[in-house]
């Protein structure tokens, strides 16, 4: 019986299992991959504090180090079911059954990808899925971004302010995006649409240089010569493996102690119902997780 269960090594369950260790509890971090969190597949990373730039795979490198020097447990595991039987709860994985007073859901969340010849290739090269991220490596270079919804045309809108040119690419003749950012898309100067078009192949040697075009309505093809591709056609929670509450496109509902509707189930990161995700939040959401669980397990009545 295990005080706290940590589900993913990320920055969020790594943060939560270094403040869980100082707070004296029994933990174990599950994670599938040795070294874990999207982080890990992004170059460089410019925008977490203390590190002007750093690989994203480094910096996992050092969440985990730090992990471990802090006397965090880990256990290679998929995790394929959690039950809440009350004080109890049951966490199946491909290698057994664990007990314990406490989780933490820390399983991140993937971008949707499209699929297409080229795009896992240059990932980190050309094409990302964050302009928050990856926005300042583009500065006063000509990029797509590929969708129409919310996230989208807000990335789209961050990157003008960076990029020399924007191209919005949208399989519909229209934006799914609120009209407030439809509206600031359609005035920025250096934004412009391909409607009713998708992006079938993304081209280059070092890095990105152009996509292959197709217009659905039409079924014309052409090249376009682009140095960034950014892609926004939804995102996936890592959430189906239990069953509490979360909002319809399945990310877990928490209050602002990373408590879920289940009573000693608590989520943190990306994986969660969030404004923004970043290392920098993910590892903040560990931090709370790993004191409201503690004060759950230890029973200790927070202040009001």
């Amino acid at each position: 019986m295990h005080d706290l269960v940590i589900i993913g090594g990320g920055p969020a369950g790594l943060s939560a299992g270094i403040y869980a260790t100082r707070y004296g509890l029994d933990i174990i971090v599950l994670e599938k991959n040795e070294i874990s969190g999207q982080i890990a597949l992004t170059d460089i990373v410019e925008n977490y504090p203390g590190f002007t730039s750093i690989k994203g795979m480094e910096l996992m490198e050092r969440f985990k180090k730090h992990a471990q020097d802090a006397g965090v447990t880990f256990q290679s595991s998929e995790v394929l079911n959690v039950k809440n039987k009350g004080t109890i709860k049951i966490i199946s994985t491909d290698s057994g059954e664990l007990e314990a007073k406490s989780v933490i859901i820390a399983t991140g969340a993937n971008p949707r990808h499209l699929g297409i010849p080229g795009e896992e290739e240059f990932i980190g090269r050309g094409v990302s899925y964050c302009a928050t991220c990856d926005g300042p490596f583009f500065t006063n270079l000509n990029v797509i971004v590929v969708g129409g919804g919310d996230s989208a045309i807000t990335d789209a809108l961050i990157l003008s302010k960076i990029a020399k040119k924007v191209t919005i690419v949208h399989r519909r003749d229209s934006l799914r995006a609120v009209k407030i950012m439809q509206d600031r898309a359609f005035s920025a100067n250096n934004i412009e649409f391909i409607w009713d078009t998708v992006v079938e192949e993304i081209i280059g040697n070092d890095g990105v240089e152009k996509v292959v075009l197709k217009n659905v309505k039409s079924g014309n093809v052409k090249e376009m010569p682009i140095e960034g591709v950014f892609i926004y056609v939804g995102i996936h929670p890592n959430t189906g493996f239990v069953e509490i509450d979360k909002n319809q496109s399945g990310f877990i509902i928490t209050n602002d102690r990373m408590e879920t509707s289940a009573a000693g189930i608590y989520a943190a990161g990306d994986c969660r119902k969030t404004l923004l995700r970043q290392v920098v939040t993910a590892a903040s959401d560990g931090a709370v997780a790993s004191l409201a669980a503690y004060e759950y397990v230890a029973g200790v009545r927070p202040e009001q």
